[in-house]
């Protein structure tokens, strides 16, 4: 019934840091990023709520701050639990944001969100899956939820990852969960196309049957990727890495000339459908998540379609307008970039849909500026064990930052 194929020597940690180690030629760039995500984070913490907000978002030359999200705090939260400078975690009070989280789970109304709770959990505060696992019926998760029952392939991904998390974890309070391991990984891979592209959902509803089937986002594509990694990782077997390899190999083949992780993917034809928007926590963070992820646990390196999504993602900008001025000087980054014209996007899609080949055009784009607490924790999970710049000036400016960030929160 279960899968039998042994992995040899599972990495204990994960994300490598053999990738990008200390003496890398790309350590201090990932140093600066990870200094740019603390100051970001710092930005967004509400001191009322010990949470952090949604986003920060420039909109006609406006500034408006969203409201907290338990979810995107939790995202952060695996992000800083990752970074290996202690100290700057100070900035913080991270028992406090956890005793937030916990406080409340009324918020978990998806598998997708119930797998990341789990993921969470297993990794920040394992002392407390007794209690979860009592909480949430993990046996009937597949069918109480929507997302598990349509076999989204996004909620599916992160609910196996939560559950590969709490095995690793090791914490003596887990139950027996292979069983539902085993079937929510078969679920997953039936998503897959033959090319080794994830459609977006299993069992849609009639009217959308043949698009949700064939067609699946890059967040679909790369957390499938980082689940089959880390459930090969956390049951010792070797199965589940075919597929993510099969995936990892068909994204790296279709990323943009430039390093662009495009948005939209067709399972059927293998291709993009659709290449906008491009989200800049895909770029610099759940990229490299799970490409580093899937290369740990094959010995497979991915390090050269990483480079290049880093490069397209911090390439200068040269402010044109006063709305990137402003952004710049609100310290906000770019958030996503698409076509200014809506009608563009689909135009592309149902071009592709129909097969008729032609040679994307190039039109005017424009950037939405926002920070939001999930890109910068996507970030440091993939790249905090690299630490931070060793300059005294960063230490001072982190703070001055973290100490505006709560008169703001």
């Amino acid at each position: 019934m279960f899968l039998d194929t042994q992995l040899k020597n599972p990495s204990p940690e994960g994300v490598s840091k053999n990738h990008f180690s200390s003496g890398s030629d790309l350590a201090p760039q990932l140093a600066a990023m990870n200094a740019l995500a603390l100051r970001s984070l710092a930005d967004l913490f509400s001191e009322k709520e010990k949470l952090f907000l949604r986003s920060v978002t420039l909109r006609d030359n406006r500034v408006y701050r969203e409201q907290s999200s338990p979810k995107r705090t939790i995202i952060a939260l695996l992000g800083l639990n990752r970074l290996v400078d202690p100290s700057m975690n100070r900035m913080f009070d991270i028992r406090s944001m956890h005793e937030a989280v916990f406080c409340d789970t009324s918020w978990v109304k998806s598998l997708r969100e119930l797998g990341l709770l789990t993921w969470f959990t297993a990794e920040c505060a394992p002392e407390r899956l007794g209690k979860l696992f009592k909480e949430f019926e993990f046996d009937k998760a597949l069918g109480s939820y929507q997302d598990g029952r349509e076999a989204h392939t996004s909620g599916l991904a992160w609910f196996l990852a939560g559950i590969s998390h709490s095995r690793l974890a090791d914490s003596g309070k887990v139950p027996d969960l292979t069983d539902l391991a085993v079937d929510t990984y078969h679920l997953l891979i039936e998503n897959q196309g033959e090319g080794g592209i994830f459609g977006q959902v299993a069992f849609p509803r009639w009217y959308r049957w043949d698009l949700y089937r064939r067609l699946g986002t890059f967040g679909d594509q790369i957390y499938a990727i980082y689940a089959l990694s880390t459930f090969a990782r956390a049951f010792h077997i070797e199965e589940p890495l075919a597929p993510a390899l099969s995936c990892g190999h068909a994204i790296r083949a279709l990323q943009g000339e430039n390093g662009e992780w495009w948005f939209l993917y067709d399972k059927q034809m293998d291709r993009v459908v659709n290449r906008y928007p491009i989200f800049s926590w895909q770029q610099d963070g759940t990229a490299p998540v799970g490409l580093l992820a899937l290369g740990e646990a094959t010995g497979q390196s991915f390090l050269e379609p990483i480079r290049k999504g880093l490069s397209w993602s911090t390439r200068s900008t040269e402010f044109r307008n006063t709305t990137e001025l402003q952004a710049h000087r609100q310290g906000l980054s770019w958030d996503s970039v698409h076509p200014k014209s809506r009608t563009i996007k689909y135009c592309e899609a149902a071009l592709s849909l129909l097969n008729i080949s032609r040679k994307p055009q190039e039109k005017p784009l424009c950037v939405r500026y926002a920070t939001r607490p999930d890109h910068f924790g996507w970030m440091l999970y993939a790249f905090g064990r690299i630490g931070l710049p060793k300059e005294p000036s960063i230490a001072g400016a982190m703070r001055a930052k973290s100490r505006r960030g709560k008169r703001l929160g």
